[in-house]
């Protein structure tokens, strides 16, 4: 279980792809261990900064996906989609899916040049960090239910749930205006704005909430479709790291199951733990396929699918990993738990499975 990635039903990888994968599976084994990752989380920056800056200058891969004429490297977006996949194996904090993802193509997504000259350039080597504002505190993701007013040439509401939005250089911030949703660009220290970090369930997802009281503010493009666009990249970028974290709690509790003995054998010998962790597997794999096949095809339908399934998998793999480790699975020293609360909370993350298969009923005619 420990091969590089593969594509299975999804298609082929390239070498580089391969390459990519397992140059940035090395670097976290080697500098994003249990102890580094628990350290990362609780610092100021919420991540490990030293890390995030050798992840972006020796591997490039907050460049990747950026466009070359905005000083990315312009590959397309499944280099970005193994990189958090890799990230997600170790559970490592980072910028890459706040900013780099969600931000960097919320922006490219506006289609306003200007900003994104400004400022992806700064994205593309890892010295900018982006953040997009858009859920209330009742967790929505949409264009319609949003945290945030625009009137007057000022923002006014607090939005939650914040991927790195209490260190952000820039938040990008989607609110309501008179003539319908906006995406609008706020420094992260300007005046009107509060930012915190907030209590989560996941504390290797450190999230926040900014509140905006009449703050100033320039609009970079209108309509729903940008938010629409972040929404469908969200959940394919964060299937990407639930596959990665529930591959990786498989292999542990393999491992486990070979060394925990009973009655004189390894619990991993007995053919009823071995059909489990079987089906853990197949659900593992299929769940890549998914989250694959919504990276390549990047609409809106695939990323449902796959924020659906992958969300269900990796919670089925971290209940069934903390049952087959025991009670040592709830315990602060062990992992295990630190992969279940991630399961569950990254399932809430942009919408709750069965939010997305209400869209998916009515997008094919069944509510």
């Amino acid at each position: 279980m420990s091969a590089p990635v593969s594509l299975s039903a999804a298609g082929t990888l390239t070498e580089d792809q391969r390459q990519l994968a397992k140059t940035v599976r090395d670097v976290v084994a080697k500098h994003a261990g249990s102890e580094a990752v628990r350290a990362a989380a609780e610092s100021a920056a919420g991540y490990d900064e030293t890390l995030w800056s050798l992840l972006c200058e020796q591997v490039g891969v907050a460049a990747l996906s950026i466009p070359e004429e905005f000083d990315g490297i312009g590959v397309s977006y499944l280099e970005s989609h193994l990189v958090l996949e890799e990230l997600g194996r170790n559970l490592v904090p980072s910028p890459m899916l706040g900013s780099v993802v969600i931000g960097a193509q919320a922006l490219l997504a506006s289609g306003n040049t200007e900003a994104c000259a400004r400022l992806l350039p700064g994205v593309a080597e890892g010295s900018t960090a982006l953040a997009l504002c858009w859920s209330g505190a009742e967790g929505v993701w949409n264009a319609t239910d949003l945290a945030v007013s625009f009137a007057d040439g000022v923002l006014t509401g607090e939005a939650s749930y914040v991927i790195g939005g209490d260190t952000a250089d820039v938040l990008l911030v989607a609110a309501n205006t008179p003539d319908g949703p906006a995406l609008f660009e706020v420094a992260g220290d300007a005046a009107g704005v509060t930012r915190a970090r907030t209590a989560a369930m996941d504390p290797t997802r450190p999230l926040s909430s900014v509140r905006f009281d009449s703050a100033a503010t320039t609009v970079l493009a209108a309509g729903t479709e940008v938010v629409e666009r972040a929404l469908t990249i969200a959940s394919i970028a964060l299937s990407a790291e639930q596959v990665g974290a529930a591959a990786r709690l498989l292999e542990l509790t393999v491992e486990y199951t070979k060394q925990r003995k009973q009655f004189g054998r390894a619990i991993g010998s007995f053919q009823a733990l071995k059909h489990r962790m079987a089906d853990l597997y197949v659900l593992v794999e299929t769940a890549r396929s998914m989250s694959y096949a919504a990276a390549q095809s990047l609409s809106s339908t695939d990323a449902a699918l796959a924020k659906v399934y992958c969300s269900e998998a990796f919670q089925t793999v971290a209940g069934e990993s903390i049952q087959l480790h025991g009670g040592i699975a709830i315990t602060w020293e062990h992992d295990a738990h630190l992969y279940f609360k991630r399961a569950h909370g990254s399932a809430q993350l942009f919408g709750q499975p069965r939010t997305h298969l209400r869209a998916l009923e009515g997008a094919v005619g069944l509510s």
